[in-house]
């Protein structure tokens, strides 16, 4: 059972028999004037057009990139070389806003431009990883170029509220970025009712192929172009497109597009299921995140007194592929940057789960995910020395601290 969704997906039959043509007879490099050449247009447009439906924009706003990392670099970079050119000492132009549990795509590229002179205020969140819209408002002054906010979390499924922050930018005249890439194609994403100014989606995480994903860029928006080259992409990002990628993506975004209610549904009924039947089952585990403001198919929980990657590893014995903590950065053992920022304490946070649901998953699948879970769960307590057998009771809080600044400027 492939329950790590959120980490990647399958390629949609409907989107590979799409893409297969764009390996071999129509190999066409869009870019140029003969009949082939204007056939991958035609096919290149129509998957500009499938992308921007998804998303109630423009075709011409759609720029196609290699991924959500590369869109994310795009915005944060472009956008702070562009005001860099009209910055003066008194209104430096060097400010940005985003969060603590941003993907390490957008953490990871503020911490770069700190090296240049940028300045990042990081806004905390609450214990459910919503961000107080007070501390937005707070955080914002004159040398602010850009709020750059995720609208739905990768590890926890937290849903922000993009269409109240995305005013708050424009009341101030800041351009507001948001990172889609979890909530593109699971809930409804309006970039135009949502007062979204720049916005970053992925083709893998919607049953597309990997190596292509988008940047939504409004009209009238601009910051520095970073690929230079030809000229592709009306001059934003040049290189060759890739044009098996954008057409298996635009077919991706028209099936996600077209089955969204559909997906919402599925996908809910088989998170609340299996939430409801693991809290109620097993001893000491909780969700981690939003239960209102979640993603309809994000299930992330943490047990008491076991370690993650034991449970992933013991899970997957049992024929079940999920996660602890992001895919991203299962290989890092300093634990998880989000829930520190929840204020899990990090022995409980490297006991968390995450299952995250996809088209090929069955609310028949949900009794036997439950016992494994709690099969796993007690043999592995039964090893750990932070669970007393005797007392069945957990007593890791003798040997742990509180979340403090330290601890988050370590993750």
């Amino acid at each position: 059972m492939y329950m790590d969704n959120s980490a990647t997906t399958a390629v949609d039959e409907e989107v590979l028999k799409e893409m297969l043509p764009y390996f071999n007879e129509k190999f066409g490099n869009a870019s140029t004037l003969y009949g082939l050449g204007v056939d991958a247009k035609r096919a290149l447009e129509k998957a500009r057009k499938q992308v921007a439906d998804l998303i109630n924009a423009d075709p011409s706003e759609i720029t196609f990139t290699s991924g959500g990392t590369e869109s994310d670099n795009m915005v944060l970079k472009g956008v702070a070389l562009k005001e860099y050119q009209k910055a003066t000492p008194e209104n430096p132009r060097n400010h940005i806003i985003t969060t603590t549990i941003e993907h390490p795509a957008v953490l990871n590229t503020c911490k770069f431009l700190e090296k240049f002179g940028f300045e990042v205020t990081y806004l905390p969140v609450g214990s459910e990883g919503i961000i107080n819209l007070d501390d937005l408002k707070a955080a914002i002054k004159d040398s602010t170029i850009l709020i750059s906010i995720m609208h739905a979390n990768n590890e926890v499924g937290t849903i922000q509220p993009i269409k109240e922050i995305g005013e708050i930018a424009h009341e101030y005249g800041v351009l507001f970025h948001t990172d889609a890439v979890q909530s593109a194609g699971k809930i409804p994403v309006d970039v135009k009712e949502q007062n979204v100014d720049v916005l970053s989606i992925s083709s893998h995480k919607i049953n597309g192929p990997k190596g292509i994903g988008a940047i939504y860029i409004k009209k009238g928006v601009r910051f520095e172009v970073l690929i230079h080259g030809g000229g592709q992409e009306d001059g934003s990002r040049s290189g060759t497109e890739n044009m098996p990628g954008i057409v298996g993506f635009g077919k991706a975004a028209e099936i996600a597009n077209e089955k969204l209610e559909e997906h919402m549904k599925h996908n809910q009924e088989i998170r609340d299921a299996i939430i409801e039947k693991v809290t109620s089952q097993v001893k000491d585990s909780y969700v981690n995140g939003s239960m209102e403001h979640r993603l309809p198919n994000n299930v992330h929980l943490r047990f008491s007194g076991i370690e993650g990657e034991s449970l992933i590893l013991r899970l997957d014995n049992e024929g079940i592929n999920a996660a602890t903590g992001s895919a991203c950065s299962t290989h890092d053992l300093k634990g998880s940057h989000v829930l520190a920022a929840l204020g899990i304490k990090p022995a409980l946070s490297h006991g968390s789960l995450r299952l995250s649901i996809g088209q090929d998953n069955s609310i028949e699948d949900v009794d036997y995910i439950v016992a494994s879970i709690k099969k796993v769960v007690d043999y592995l307590r039964e090893l750990s020395p932070l669970w007393d057998n005797e007392t069945d009771e957990y007593i890791g809080d003798k040997f742990e601290k509180p979340v403090d600044d330290e601890d988050l400027d370590r993750y």
